[in-house]
């Protein structure tokens, strides 16, 4: 667990994650492009899936933007490609499966969940500039309405 924050003029912490396809992708492969690192906890769950539907709708002015957009979660490959083949999920999405990555990020720790404290992911959402240095860090966001709102602070149309 972590109270780890990072903020915006940090280099985002390295890594090293299988995606949907089991290809290999390291943080360094995202330079030269800035990227929306996302971070949410399970594929195919009702708020993952409405959060990775808006980020589908919303790619073709993220992306004229300059924008790419990356899903973390714990889930396997496997279910990873299920997710974004049902989905129509058009962007990549990463495995880490024991939250290391999670943590470096500071998105794995305690949250409320139907009134109970436990230990998980904190929906959480990382832009990254060119060089891989974090430009926004927003903590604990909703499912619902996030992307509109990171648009908006993005100042991206749709």
């Amino acid at each position: 667990m972590t109270n780890l924050r990072l903020e915006p003029g940090t280099p985002a912490p390295d890594f090293s994650l299988v995606d949907q396809d089991g290809t290999t992708v390291r943080l360094a492969d995202l330079s030269g492009q800035r990227t929306i690192l996302y971070f949410y906890p399970a594929a195919m769950t009702p708020g993952c899936t409405t959060q990775a539907c808006d980020f589908r709708d919303s790619i073709g002015s993220l992306e004229g933007a300059g924008y790419r957009v990356v899903g973390v979660s714990r889930d396997e490959p496997a279910k990873l490609a299920e997710f974004r083949e049902r989905d129509g999920l058009a962007f990549t999405l990463l495995s880490d499966p024991d939250h290391t990555v999670h943590s470096a990020y500071g998105v794995w720790g305690e949250k409320m969940n139907y009134g109970k404290v436990i230990e998980g992911v904190i929906r959480s959402t990382f832009v990254l500039d060119e060089q891989g240095v974090i430009t926004m860090a927003l903590y604990n966001v909703k499912a619902t309405g996030h992307v509109a709102r990171l648009r908006k602070l993005l100042g991206v149309d749709a």
